[in-house]
């Protein structure tokens, strides 16, 4: 099975979002990971609270901020976006998704940027499949 990690540099919003919707949309065809090149104290509370609103899931309880050496090498490494820097991985990503961060933003920008990453792991489950 192949492990696909999802990086943003932080590892408390987007890329903590794509593991767990991996975890719950395509743990039968993939592994996900999620880590940064920097580590946040907990995972963005407006995250946790709005993906336990639309999925029951409880990000804090399976998942914390994780470094790249932290987390097993990835056979398929995801960008969330750079638009807040890019981390550096030691290696070409394989994608880059190009998701805002809805860091400090308004509860519909969350849920924009949810289903924005919903879409794609739902697509890349496919690919893989």
């Amino acid at each position: 099975m192949k492990k696909v990690a999802f990086l943003c540099v932080h590892n408390s919003c987007r890329s903590q979002i794509a593991e767990a919707l991996g975890k719950h949309f395509a743990s039968d065809v993939f592994e996900s990971y999620s880590a940064g090149t920097e580590r946040k104290p907990q995972i963005n509370q407006d995250a946790v609270r709005i993906m336990k609103q639309l999925y029951g899931i409880d990000m804090e309880r399976t998942q914390y901020s994780k470094l790249i050496s932290d987390i097993p090498d990835p056979d398929i490494a995801i960008s969330m976006g750079c638009d807040v820097g890019c981390p550096f991985i030691g290696r070409v990503f394989d994608d880059n998704w190009r998701l805002e961060d809805p860091t400090g933003k308004s509860d519909e920008q969350f849920v924009k940027t949810i289903k924005e990453i919903e879409t794609h792991i739902l697509q890349l489950k496919k690919e893989l499949a």
